[in-house]
C-alpha cells in the first residue's frame, strides 16, 4: 500500500473511533477476552482487499491483532466460503470489523464486476481498461481490484499518462504543432503513453499520421464506425492501438470488442459498482460483561 492508501485507512478509523474509541466494546466486553473471527463471503464473488484488511488490523491492534488469509485476492469465492481469520482481543476485533469489511466489500465488488466484463469479451483480443472515474482517495485500491478481476489498469492519474481530449484540442489542434509538443513531451516523460481522443473518423485519419502517438481513444463510436477506424489503422499505421470508450454497458461490450479494437475502457467498473456482502462471524461469541473502570 502506498502513502495515500495508508492515510485513507487512518481516516476511516478516525471517523469510526475518534478520541473515545468503541464505546460498546469498551463497556460491554471484558478487555481480557479473546476471540477468533471468520471473514465469510455471503455471496459468490471475486476477492479483493486483503492487503488493506491486513493494514486495518495492524492500525487497530498492531501485533495483537492477527489476520490469516485463507484465500487470495483474485480468487473466485463461493457463497459461504471462509476468506480469512482474525484473532486477538475481542475488543480489537470488533473495533476493526466494520472498517475492514467496508474496504473488502467495496473492492470485492469492483473485482467481481470486472471479472464478469472480462469473461464477456474473452473470445476477442480486446483488453478491459479502467478509468480515472474512481472514488476520491480510493484509486490505488480500486485499480488493484480491477487487476484482481482480470482487467488492465489505465493511467493512474494525470501525472503518468497523456490523453489529449477535445477540450485540449480546442486550444491546440494544428497537426504540426501537436507533433512538436509530442516530441517535447516524449523527452520530458519518455515512459508516458500518449493517447489522443477522436469522435470522428477524419480525426482518426489525422492522428494516425502524427508521429509519436501511441493510442487513439475512439469516443462514443458505434460498432460500425469502430470497424471503420480499425480498417484505417490497419492501412495507415498498424502500430497505433485503438481504445473504445464512452457509455459502454453489458449490452454493447461484446459487439464493441468484436469490432477489432485493442482496448475497451469502462467507467462503471469503479464509479457505480455494488458492494459484495461479506461478514465477520465470531466463532466463540463473547459473553457481554460490564466491568468497572476507575
Amino acid at each position: 500500500m502506498n502513502r495515500l492508501s495508508r492515510i485513507l485507512v487512518e481516516l476511516a478509523l478516525e471517523e469510526d473511533l475518534r478520541d473515545r474509541g468503541d464505546l460498546t466494546s469498551r463497556f460491554f466486553i471484558d478487555p481480557t477476552h479473546h476471540s477468533k473471527g471468520l471473514i465469510v463471503a455471503r455471496e459468490t464473488c471475486v476477492l479483493s482487499g486483503l492487503v488493506v484488511a491486513r493494514h486495518v488490523c495492524e492500525a487497530v491492534g498492531g501485533s495483537n491483532l492477527a489476520l490469516r488469509a485463507i484465500r487470495s485476492d483474485g480468487d473466485e469465492i463461493q457463497a459461504g466460503a471462509v476468506i480469512g481469520e482474525i484473532s486477538g482481543p475481542t475488543q480489537l476485533v470488533l473495533q476493526a470489523e466494520r472498517t475492514l469489511l467496508n474496504f473488502m466489500q467495496r473492492l470485492t465488488g469492483v473485482a467481481t464486476v470486472t471479472r464478469s466484463y472480462v469473461q464477456m469479451i474473452s473470445h476477442t483480443k480486446a483488453k478491459l481498461l479502467d478509468t480515472r472515474k474512481t472514488t476520491p482517495g480510493w484509486r490505488e485500491l480500486e485499480k488493484a481490484a480491477v487487476a484482481h478481476g482480470g482487467g488492465v489498469n489505465h493511467r493512474q492519474g494525470l501525472y503518468d499518462g497523456v490523453i489529449v481530449k477535445d477540450n485540449h484540442l480546442v486550444a491546440n489542434s494544428d497537426p504540426k504543432l501537436l507533433a512538436r509538443h509530442i516530441a517535447e513531451l516524449s523527452k520530458f516523460a519518455p515512459d508516458a503513453v500518449i493517447e489522443f481522443e477522436a469522435d470522428r473518423l477524419d480525426q482518426v485519419t489525422t492522428f494516425l499520421t502524427i508521429p509519436g502517438i501511441d493510442r487513439i481513444l475512439l469516443d462514443n463510436m458505434e460498432p460500425e464506425k469502430l470497424r471503420d477506424a480499425v480498417a484505417l489503422r490497419d492501412r495507415l499505421n498498424p502500430k497505433i492501438l485503438l481504445e473504445a470508450s464512452g457509455g459502454i454497458t453489458r449490452d454493447t461490450i461484446i459487439e464493441i470488442a468484436e469490432s477489432g479494437i485493442d482496448y475497451i475502457s469502462v467507467g462503471a467498473l469503479t464509479h457505480s459498482v455494488r458492494s459484495i456482502d461479506i461478514g465477520l462471524d465470531l466463532e466463540d461469541q463473547p459473553i457481554a460483561k460490564l466491568h468497572s473502570r476507575a
